[in-house]
């Protein structure tokens, strides 16, 4: 009998050893998709720092054609000699006066291309070499930015260790690469071998379009196998079990039996329950009966014997009630509790308050005072959590918007409005507005107008919104400043 059971069983075997493939292979592609993200998370803020580096030297040049120092030939060095020193990614700066030439005809031509383009170009990069050059013409003074690329980079910030990080990142131009960080290749990675993967960006300023190219290969030894095997070895237990357990069925067999026996029992009891129970309610409501057919028949009498017949419907509702607690008894005997999901409701004029009292300082600071328009109370379906961080990002955006007027003209209205179905709140500021290239990117993320940003804010509100089964959307005023309008679902059993 025991060989028989055995037999009938083998098929469990293949089955437990498929399971465990699967998960191993299961546990293998969550733990490369892991790597995928870290390795493009890394590298977008790979991408950021080298961009801000950039812009940085645009900003330079832009400042130094601004300013236009005076040549004073009494003086030991220019004052833009200076940059070097608190700038260790500048190398040296060259200056053309309008009756002077540049000893190079490279920044010539380049001076050139940045007069037609007006913006700084490049001047015969030598990428390999670790340097290049940036020209900016101006009137009357031209000038020349030579950078060392090995400096630009901001290690303190970098997001991944500078020896013996397995990523590869280097800036190429037009065939010319510098390798910023070599990365590590073990044998048997890359195609054929494991897995690649890949990023390229250029560098977000147009006068410096360095593709940002990082590239990791994972090959097979660098799998969690740990992991894997721990699998595999957990279903070769379960396995095991489901032997031990086939091998009882016999004794659960009898065990089976001797439980119908105990049916039998239990439904004997039930028998007898229900018969209590027909017992129990059969006194109440009879003299329910006796007791209300007694008082028709004291009420039909000529004079109608009325406190006798109160009497005699006060124990017709005492019985009524002894009955109602029996039936009680008996539901909670056999009732079990259901549970539904509850909507939240939040009311969004608290959280504007709550939000305003956190930024009071904020608010001081700037002297701004703001302005709350609406109802004292408008309830919404939200995440709490949600709903607080989307508000206080929205206030402290636009306190940082009027930062870029004058203190007489800031001006910042938070408005609720009750929809039929909907309630909305704009949060207005009298700030310079929102760029028109820039309002359809306002939303996407790792897009910034703030210098060290990392454009996650109004990304991340969008999503909170959207994910609450609302809406977050940007617009100018026409009498200036930006406008964002918060729109979310309201409390059905909320008051108006």
């Amino acid at each position: 009998m025991r060989q028989r059971s055995w037999q009938s069983s083998w098929w469990w075997v293949p089955a437990g050893l498929a399971v465990a493939l699967a998960g191993a292979a299961w546990l293998a592609q969550r733990w490369l998709d892991e790597q995928r993200a870290l390795f493009e998370t890394d590298a977008r803020i790979v991408h950021r720092l080298l961009s801000q580096r950039v812009v940085q030297h645009d900003a330079i040049l832009s400042t130094l054609a601004l300013l236009q120092p005076a040549r004073d030939g009494m003086q030991a060095a220019p004052p833009e000699q200076r940059l070097p020193a608190l700038y260790p990614q500048i190398l040296a700066v060259q200056r053309r006066d309008a009756d002077q030439h540049w000893d190079d005809e490279a920044l010539a031509q380049a001076e050139a291309r940045s007069r037609q383009s007006r913006r700084a170009a490049l001047a015969s990069p030598d990428l390999p070499g670790g340097r290049y050059r940036l020209v900016l013409a101006a009137t009357p003074t031209s000038y020349a930015l030579t950078i060392d690329l090995r400096a630009m980079v901001p290690w303190e910030e970098w997001p991944m260790p500078r020896e013996g990080s397995p990523v590869r990142v280097a800036l190429v131009l037009d065939g010319q690469v510098h390798v910023i960080q070599p990365g590590r290749v073990a044998p048997g990675e890359g195609p054929g071998g494991g897995w690649r993967l890949g990023f390229h960006k250029v560098l977000a300023a147009d006068s410096q379009p360095f593709d940002v190219v990082a590239q990791r290969n994972i090959g097979w030894d660098q799998l969690p196998w740990g992991r894997m095997l721990a699998w595999v070895v957990a279903v070769m237990a379960v396995l095991t079990a489901l032997r031990q357990l086939l091998r009882q069925r016999s004794e659960q067999r009898r065990a089976e039996e001797l439980l119908r026996l105990g049916q039998v029992g239990r439904l004997n009891a039930l028998g007898e329950l229900a018969a209590g129970m027909a017992h129990e309610l059969n006194q109440p409501l009879t003299a329910v009966l006796a007791n209300t057919q007694a008082a028709q028949r004291l009420l039909a009498e000529e004079p109608p014997e009325l406190a006798t017949a109160r009497g005699a419907m006060a124990q017709a509702a005492e019985q009524a009630r002894r009955a109602a607690d029996v039936l009680g008894r008996l539901r909670r005997a056999v009732e079990r509790p259901g549970s539904e999901g509850q909507a939240q409701a939040v009311d969004m004029a608290a959280a504007v308050r709550h939000a305003l009292y956190l930024l009071e300082p904020e608010s001081r600071r700037r002297e701004v005072t703001p302005s709350v328009q609406g109802p004292a109370s408008l309830h919404v379906l939200a995440d709490p959590v949600a709903l607080e961080q989307i508000v206080h990002n929205l206030i402290l955006n636009a306190l940082q918007a009027l930062e870029q007027v004058p203190v007489e003209r800031r001006r910042l209205v938070l408005a609720l409005t009750p929809r039929q179905e909907q309630a909305e709140l704009s949060v207005s500021d009298s700030g310079q507005g929102i760029a028109p290239e820039v309002l359809p990117r306002l939303f996407e993320p790792f897009f910034s107008t703030r210098e060290g940003g990392l454009g996650l804010g109004l990304s991340l509100c969008e999503s909170l919104a959207q994910g609450m089964g609302g809406a977050l959307t940007a617009a100018n005023r026409p009498e200036g400043g930006a406008v964002f309008r918060l729109r979310l679902p309201r409390a059905q059993d909320a008051p108006s």
